[in-house]
């Protein structure tokens, strides 16, 4: 199995659902596979593997889940396999469930239990005989390159007037800027929201210069705890969030300075909780998402450091996909932003110009992050690498990053 999440974002940036993506098998391992895949839903639907396996806390802050599901899944005990609240539970179908009666009636229950629908690779000249099933939609997926979104939100608007639209397909950030500030979408999916930064002229926060400087202190080799007390010293927030941490780890003890609380932590737990504490700041005026996505690649990509047969680059696995969006948290270009840090040539190079031990497994993760699993399923192959290990490795990078912010917030 492998899995990933995309998200999907309002208007203003936030992260209102996810979709999973989901690949049950290596297809070059059988050329069967290929063939019978789209059969194997008749007893298990994926998605909802994928869910009941990240947990419910997957779904923090009231965010839905979208679950692809086929002609032939659509008639699998749903409802069993579902172990998350149903109403966050959006299945979506594609134009391989068709307007027939055994459909249209499944829909209907599947609706009465709790589930809501959605429907997804529709074009214009469907939308007509589509109408059983748009009735029970309560969101559509329309690519914005296909369609005139004025003429279809009046056509939405005044048949099904609670419909959700989702824009599919938003590459960019003009095209997200353009169709979120005409208003007529609510939810737009697309990589838009992560691409790299190639030129600014901003100068970085000063703030931001602060946590930087932390940074480099603390991953510079034997790093000294004292320095790294005195940088967080200028910061009350990261005050606070060390002294929440020691608390926990010393009940019995009373912590007198920062610099008393750094050592109390010791140099290893206060190297990782700097790093990803500077790294959630770096990202607070950017979309919440960043700072998931490049916290599930830093922990991903350490976990993926033995299956690569470079288990001692895990350290430096984790800084590489921590700062893999540093150009976005900086809005510098990747060379600007990477200038700023003292980072290894080994981070360096993977980061820059995608050479060196570390490349190979950050260009993995960002393949499996945009669910390229067709590539990815090939790369296996020829690394000889297992799926479930994989899979394994990819779901402990989301329970870190669950349990290390969404329980703390």
């Amino acid at each position: 199995m492998l899995a990933a999440l995309m998200p999907l974002f309002n208007e203003k940036m936030t992260v209102k659902a996810y979709s999973v993506f989901s690949e049950k098998e290596n297809p070059f391992l059988s050329p069967d596979i290929a063939v019978g895949a789209r059969y194997n839903g008749v007893g298990r639907i994926s998605g909802l593997e994928v869910v009941g396996s990240m947990g419910a806390a997957v779904l923090s802050d009231e965010k839905d889940v979208f679950v692809p599901v086929d002609n032939i899944g659509i008639f699998a005990d749903i409802t069993g396999q579902c172990t998350v609240p149903r109403n966050r539970v959006v299945l979506l179908l594609d134009k391989s469930v068709t307007p027939d009666e055994d459909y249209v009636k499944r829909i209907k229950l599947l609706k009465a239990q709790g589930f809501r629908i959605a429907i997804r690779k529709l074009t214009v000249d469907l939308f007509e005989s589509y109408r059983p099933i748009l009735t029970e939609c309560d969101y559509v997926l329309l690519d914005h390159k296909k369609i005139v979104i004025s003429k279809a939100k009046i056509y939405f608007s005044k048949l099904y007037p609670d419909m959700k639209l989702v824009a599919v397909n938003v590459n960019s950030q003009e095209d997200y800027s353009t169709l979120s500030a005409d208003g007529k979408y609510d939810l737009y999916e697309g990589e838009f929201f992560r691409l790299p930064v190639t030129s600014n002229e901003k100068e970085v926060n000063p703030l931001k210069v602060n946590y930087i400087e932390l940074l480099n202190v603390v991953n510079a080799p034997d790093f000294d705890l004292t320095d790294a007390a005195d940088v967080i010293g200028r910061d009350a927030g990261l005050v606070i969030s060390l002294l929440e941490i020691v608390n926990h780890i010393a009940i019995n003890s009373e912590i007198t300075s920062v610099r008393h609380a750094a050592a109390m932590l010791g140099q290893r737990e206060l190297k990782r909780w700097i790093n990803t504490a500077v790294t959630k700041e770096l990202c607070a005026d950017k979309p919440s998402e960043i700072t998931r996505m490049s916290m599930v690649r830093a922990k991903f990509a350490e976990n993926l450091a033995p299956v690569f047969n470079i288990g001692g680059f895990a350290s430096e696995l984790f800084l590489t996909g921590l700062f893999s969006c540093i150009d976005i948290m900086l809005d510098k270009p990747m060379d600007e932003a990477l200038k700023m840090l003292h980072v290894s040539k080994n981070i360096n190079d993977a980061l820059i110009s995608g050479k060196g031990e570390l490349a190979p497994v950050i260009d993995f993760v960002r393949l499996y992050e945009n669910a390229e699993f067709i590539e990815v399923c090939r790369r296996m192959v020829v690394d000889d690498i297992d799926m479930n290990t994989v899979y394994t490795a990819y779901l402990s990078a989301l329970s870190w990053y669950r349990d290390l912010f969404i329980k703390n917030e």
